[in-house]
């Protein structure tokens, strides 16, 4: 394993990162407490609470999921979609680097930012609402399971993609509404239950389930499933990455 090459793609990820950390950081912070402002306050005075949990607390899994979705999906996406653009992903392609650790540095750094910016959400939140944690471990586990499986869906995505547009199509149009639509900030078991039934056929419930599981003890769905459909999905994107370097789909041509 080339530990020095994965290493030098992660730091130079993490540098741009830090580079642009009012764009990086400061952005996603503001944005995410507006949501507290808005959906907490205005929404909050009219749903006291949900399933005992108070409504401002209920939201937070759902805010930081949401955060953390778009910021692995954006970071991994344009990580290795510049290189294409300008043509520097030849030189990565030429190092003695395997294209299993060309993935890692990339999707690594893409990870931790996305990471990094979800705790940095979590402890903001501490300043609307009180927020207890009910299983701290599980907490990061799915914080970062989420993260990872994310940001190898940003790197499929920075491949596919033939322009700037492109980038922002799925994140926009595919994966923030089914946050919105995936329980973020609602149980599902408010629905009536054809809409109830409906939910279960967005993956993006299950993270969500999962994530609030950690924080109050309660879920969607069972904590199993959740489980089971962060790593399906994990295994079929390293399928496609797999699939890209084997024929060199957009990346040598």
């Amino acid at each position: 394993m080339n530990w020095t090459g994965i290493f030098a793609i992660w730091r130079f990820e993490m540098a741009r990162f830090f580079r642009s950390i009012i764009q990086s950081v400061v952005s996603p912070v503001v944005s995410t407490s507006l949501y507290f402002v808005v959906f907490g306050a205005a929404i909050g005075s009219r749903i006291q609470e949900v399933e005992g949990v108070p409504y401002g607390a209920f939201i937070v899994p759902g805010l930081i999921m949401l955060t953390v979705l778009q910021q692995s999906i954006q970071n991994a996406a344009f990580g290795i979609y510049f290189p294409k653009f300008i043509g520097t992903i030849f030189e990565v392609l030429s190092a003695p680097i395997s294209a299993f650790e060309i993935v890692m540095g990339y999707v690594g750094a893409a990870a931790a930012k996305a990471i990094l910016i979800g705790l940095i959400i979590l402890l903001t939140s501490f300043f609307f609402v009180d927020v207890r944690i009910a299983h701290p471990f599980w907490m990061l586990a799915f914080l970062v399971m989420t993260a990872v499986s994310f940001s190898l869906l940003g790197f499929i995505l920075g491949i596919w993609a033939k322009s700037f547009e492109q980038l922002n199509i799925v994140p926009l149009l595919v994966v923030t509404p089914l946050v919105f639509l995936g329980g973020s900030f609602y149980s599902v078991s408010m629905l009536p239950p054809f809409w109830e039934a409906v939910s279960h056929f967005n993956p993006v419930l299950y993270l969500v389930s999962g994530f609030r599981w950690s924080f109050f003890g309660m879920a969607d769905v069972p904590i199993g499933a959740s489980l089971a459909a962060i790593l399906i999905f994990t295994c079929a994107c390293l399928a496609i990455v797999w699939w890209i370097f084997r024929t060199g789909y957009r990346i040598k041509s």
